[in-house]
């Protein structure tokens, strides 16, 4: 009788779980509803923000830059810093050559230290007056 008894208890805890689950259903499905018009709107933003990202150089909330367009920028600035910084070294270096040289006093390094400096301002001159679609080497 016992095992009557028991059999009985989880007949009524199926019958139980079964109505649950058959109350919840139309509630699930109104979640289901709800996700789905969500998410689509999600993907709908997300591609609207990709087409207007690219112009602008935002990320895709709009909020900042992209990754690829900080590591084109950092990209750009480390060309910019080591072409100038290599125009005064190489103008220096063939200042003080030129010096050795002659055995004069450090004219010719004063002088190509210059001519270096303005050489580095040129090359980041001709560098920023690029426009930004144009292909940088």
């Amino acid at each position: 009788m016992a095992e009557r008894g028991e059999q009985q208890d989880k007949d009524q805890r199926e019958q139980d779980e079964r109505r649950e689950d058959e109350s919840h259903e139309p509630e699930n499905e109104g979640l289901r509803a709800r996700l789905d018009k969500l998410s689509n709107a999600l993907d709908a933003q997300r591609r609207d923000g990709r087409k207007s990202s690219g112009a602008s150089g935002l990320g895709q909330d709009g909020a900042g830059p992209s990754p690829g367009s900080i590591g084109n920028a950092m990209g750009l600035a480390f060309r910019v810093l080591s072409e100038f910084v290599a125009a005064v070294i190489v103008g220096a270096f063939l200042g003080w050559w030129i010096d050795r040289l002659a055995g004069t006093t450090p004219a010719f390094l004063v002088t190509f230290l210059l001519m270096g400096a303005a050489a580095g301002f040129w090359n980041v001159y001709r560098i920023a007056m690029k426009p930004p679609g144009s292909k940088r080497r």
